[in-house]
């Protein structure tokens, strides 16, 4: 299969890294709180960068609320992938290498991993007593810029997409960075940066054309709109 004109107009190597949640998967904490009926557990990334800060706000909402681990494992279990994800992230695997860069859990998100054909994905750990999440252990204070950077040392040029505040440095890092269906806030603020609205929009961006995504019987898998 032929390289598209972006992931193959240069001497280096590509590399693409991707974002999980609001780019490939739902938003997970945003299911619990659905499931729970948690208003105060509707905040994300979008709405605040800190995401230290934001994390303890929520095991503090799921504290008082005696929820367990095991509850929210059972909510993250029925979470399906964004429509278009799995065909999206498969066909890109067959042109170039791909890293899930993400803010998530590995216990936590186990099963969207495996709902995507375990991807490549850097994360973070959870701190877990007698089923219930007492607090966080991060891999870095910034990442995704860490590990674009980890990647371009290693003469790889870095395409980034995220959707996000937590995203921005690891775009900024990357060679071509692309946001995805920003929240409103981030729109305009980087007129550098791709800006697309789904993964149809995305795969067009990259360059991935129809003939590209035919499947074994020629037919083009639906690369719909979120939801």
């Amino acid at each position: 299969m032929p390289l598209t004109p972006l992931l193959a107009d240069s001497a280096k190597q590509k590399l693409v890294t991707l974002d999980l949640e609001g780019v490939l998967a739902p938003e997970i904490w945003l299911a619990v709180a659905d499931r729970f009926e948690l208003d105060d557990m509707r905040m994300t990334t979008r709405d605040d960068p800190d995401y230290r800060k934001l994390m303890m706000q929520r095991i503090g909402v799921l504290t008082r609320h005696d929820i367990r681990f095991s509850q929210i494992v059972e909510v993250v279990s029925g979470l399906v992938p964004l429509p278009g994800a799995v065909a999206f992230l498969d066909r890109l695997r067959c042109q170039v290498p791909v890293v899930v860069l993400s803010d998530t859990f590995e216990q936590l998100a186990a099963p969207i991993f495996a709902s995507l054909g375990q991807p490549v994905t850097l994360c973070h750990r959870l701190c877990i007593e007698d089923d219930r999440i007492v607090d966080i252990m991060l891999r870095h204070e910034d990442p995704k810029r860490a590990a674009v950077q980890a990647f371009q040392s290693l003469n790889y040029e870095v395409i980034a997409v995220g959707d996000s505040y937590n995203d921005l440095s690891m775009l900024e890092a990357a060679e071509i960075g692309c946001l995805i269906h920003p929240p409103d806030s981030l729109r305009g603020t980087h007129p550098h940066l791709g800006l697309v609205e789904d993964l149809s929009e995305l795969a067009t961006w990259l360059g991935l054309t129809t003939e590209t995504w035919a499947d074994d019987e020629g037919a083009q898998p639906a690369l719909n709109s979120r939801p």
